[in-house]
C-alpha cells in the first residue's frame, strides 16, 4: 500500500469521524432538545392534569347546581301547578258564583216586580168586615177565614167523634157492631173518614191591566138596586173627565157584593188605581167607592195528599128503623159505654136513608187531623 493511499484513507477516516462527532453533536444537542422538551411536555402535562382536574371538580359542582336547580324547578313547576289548580277550582267556583248571583239576581228582579206590584195594588183586597152571626149553616160560603173540609153524607150513615183517638180505633178494630135499638138490634159497620186535601198549592198572582175592583158599596141592596148601580157605575167610569174610559164589561161579584168593571184600554185601570177613591151618585145620593187592581191568579203547582181522621169514625148500613132524634141517641148512648169498646162521645152527627147532608169537618186544635163540626 502507497503512503499516498493511507494518506487518504486516513484523511477519508478523519472525515468520517469528524461527521461522527458532528452527528454526536447533533444527536446530543437534540437529545438536550428532547429532554428539554420532555420536561416542558411534563410540566404541561402536570398543568393539564392540574386543569383537568379543576375542571373536573368544577364540572362536579356544576352538575351539583344543575340537580339542585331542576329539584327547586320542578319544585316551582309543582307549585305552579297546585296554583294553577287551585286558580282554576276558585274560577269555577267564581263561575258557579256567578251563575248563582245571576240566578239570585233574576229572582230578586222578579221578587222586586211582584213587590212593585204589590205596592201598586196597595190593599188590593177589597174591604170586607166579617163577623160570626150564629150557628153554622148547611151551605157552604165562598169567603172562609179558616180551613174546612165539606163532607157529603150517604144515606144511612152517621159520623162520631170521641174525644180520645185510643176509643175511635178501638171502634174500627172490631170493625162490625151490634146496636140496641128498642126491642131490638141492627148490624152496623165502622170505617175510618178518609179526606183527599191539598198538601202543597203554588199560585202566581197578576194585576189584570185592564179590570179594577170596585168595591165599598152600598149593602142590602135588591135586584132592581144592583141593576141601577152596575148602570151607574158603568155611566161614572166611562166618562174621561172622571179618569175612566170606554167600558168593555161589568159584572157583580154575588159572593162578595163586589163589582169588577173591565176597559177596552189598559192604561185606564191604572189612571182610576192610582187615585183609589171616587164619589158617585148612587140610589140617589152620594157615595165613596174604593177602586182596587183586579188579580188574577193560576195554580203553578197542586199536591194531594190523604189525610185520615183519627177520632171520627163513619158507621154506615143503619137501616130507616125508626125517627132520627131516636136513632142518633141510641147511637150515642151505645159508642159511649166502654163495654161496646167506645168511649166519650165529643160530636155525633146522623144522616137517614133518602136525605142528605154535609158535614163540616175542620182543624182539630189538639193536633188532630180532623173534627165535624156541625152538619
Amino acid at each position: 500500500m502507497s503512503l499516498e493511499k493511507a494518506a487518504d484513507t486516513l484523511d477519508n477516516s478523519l472525515n468520517s469521524l469528524e461527521k461522527i462527532k458532528e452527528e454526536i453533536k447533533n444527536c446530543t444537542a437534540m437529545y438536550d432538545k428532547a429532554l428539554k422538551d420532555n420536561r416542558k411536555l411534563s410540566e404541561g402535562n402536570s398543568d393539564t392534569l392540574k386543569l383537568a382536574g379543576e375542571f373536573y371538580q368544577r364540572s362536579q359542582k356544576l352538575n351539583q347546581d344543575l340537580q339542585m336547580e331542576e329539584e327547586e324547578q320542578g319544585q316551582r313547576t309543582d307549585d305552579l301547578k297546585k296554583r294553577l289548580s287551585l286558580v282554576k277550582k276558585e274560577e269555577s267556583r267564581l263561575k258557579e258564583e256567578e251563575k248563582r248571583m245571576k240566578e239570585e239576581h233574576r229572582q230578586i228582579d222578579q221578587m222586586e216586580r211582584q213587590l212593585r206590584q204589590q205596592t201598586e195594588v196597595s190593599a188590593a183586597m177589597p174591604e170586607k168586615k166579617v163577623v160570626f152571626a150564629g150557628n153554622l149553616n148547611t151551605e157552604r160560603e165562598t169567603f172562609n177565614l179558616e180551613s174546612e173540609i165539606v163532607y157529603p153524607m150517604e144515606g144511612g150513615t152517621a159520623l162520631i167523634t170521641f174525644e180520645d183517638e185510643e176509643a175511635a180505633q178501638n171502634i174500627l178494630s172490631m170493625k162490625e157492631h151490634d146496636v140496641p135499638v128498642g126491642d131490638f138490634s141492627i148490624t152496623l159497620e165502622a170505617k175510618p173518614v178518609q179526606f183527599i186535601i191539598p198538601s202543597l198549592v203554588e199560585m202566581d198572582t197578576y194585576v189584570c191591566p185592564n179590570r179594577v175592583l170596585v168595591s165599598n158599596l152600598p149593602k142590602n141592596m135588591n135586584e132592581d138596586d144592583e141593576s141601577r148601580l152596575l148602570d151607574r157605575l158603568e155611566v161614572h167610569f166611562s166618562k174621561t173627565r172622571n179618569g175612566g174610559g170606554e167600558v168593555e164589561s161589568i159584572c157583580m161579584l154575588q159572593d162578595s157584593g163586589n163589582v169588577v168593571i173591565a176597559f177596552t184600554k189598559d192604561n185606564v185601570a191604572r189612571g182610576l188605581v192610582g187615585r183609589e177613591y171616587h164619589e158617585i151618585d148612587v140610589l140617589k145620593k152620594k157615595h165613596k167607592v174604593r177602586v182596587t187592581p183586579f188579580i188574577n191568579g193560576e195554580i203553578k203547582d197542586l199536591q194531594v195528599t190523604v189525610s185520615v181522621s183519627s177520632r171520627t169514625v163513619l158507621l154506615t148500613g143503619i137501616p130507616d128503623v125508626t125517627e132520627e132524634d131516636t136513632m142518633q141517641d141510641c147511637l150515642e148512648i151505645h159508642f159511649q159505654k166502654s163495654s161496646s169498646g167506645g168511649g166519650e162521645v165529643d160530636a155525633i152527627v146522623f144522616n137517614p136513608m133518602g136525605q142528605r147532608k154535609l158535614a163540616v169537618f175542620r182543624d182539630d186544635s189538639a193536633a188532630r187531623p180532623h173534627t165535624p163540626l156541625n152538619h
